[in-house]
């Protein structure tokens, strides 16, 4: 009895382990990413609500190589509420083999929890220039657009947000970072639907 429950305990872990490791139904991850290119500092441009970052602006990922060959993250946002920095650092680590050319697919794992990861899936990347890009967890649920610069030009960001859209993420939803303190409206221009 205790090994039958056992047993079945281990293969709802694996389900639900596997499951955090996934990517959402009709998504596809980047097929070619190049890490080396990919660390660095990226600004939060937009997100949907969770509470590991709830009331932070001035959100920030940065990637750096890890000696084990993975990539290292920190992640950091300001609480205005309470006037104070919050960071986390985890670890991450390509999931798929890598490509002839030494690059590989946008499927990654990530920690911040110790032995339990979660998917971080790249879905849009700005190539060859890497100045933003759409990331999604195993679910819908989890969306962020990333860039290098604290502001993303608003055509670029409307083009991402339609292309989330259409993958059936919820965009009415998004939250908009605040990363100056300061709050910059942008004018759409007549090419673009209000």
């Amino acid at each position: 009895m205790k090994k039958q429950f056992l047993a079945a305990s281990l293969f709802a872990l694996t389900l639900l382990l596997s499951a955090c490791m996934g990517v959402p139904e009709h998504v596809k991850v980047i097929e070619s990413v190049d890490a080396s290119q990919y660390l660095g500092t990226w600004y939060e441009i937009a997100r949907l609500d969770h509470s590991f970052e709830r009331g932070l602006e001035k959100v920030t990922a940065t990637y750096s190589l890890r000696d084990d060959g993975g990539i290292k993250v920190i992640n950091r946002g300001f609480n205005a509420e309470t006037n104070s920095w919050k960071e986390a650092e985890g670890k991450a680590y390509f999931i798929d083999p890598p490509n002839l050319d030494k690059t590989n697919t946008g499927k990654l794992k990530v920690s911040f929890f110790g032995p339990f990861y979660g998917a971080y899936n790249i879905i849009e990347l700005d190539k060859p220039y890497y100045n933003y890009v759409m990331l999604c967890g195993p679910d819908k649920s989890y969306f962020w657009i990333l860039s290098r610069t604290p502001q993303l030009a608003y055509p670029i960001k409307q083009e991402l947000i339609s292309k989330a859209k259409a993958l059936g993420f919820a965009t009415e939803h998004l939250i908009y970072v605040n990363q100056s303190g300061e709050v910059i409206n942008y004018e759409a221009g007549k090419h673009m639907k209000h």
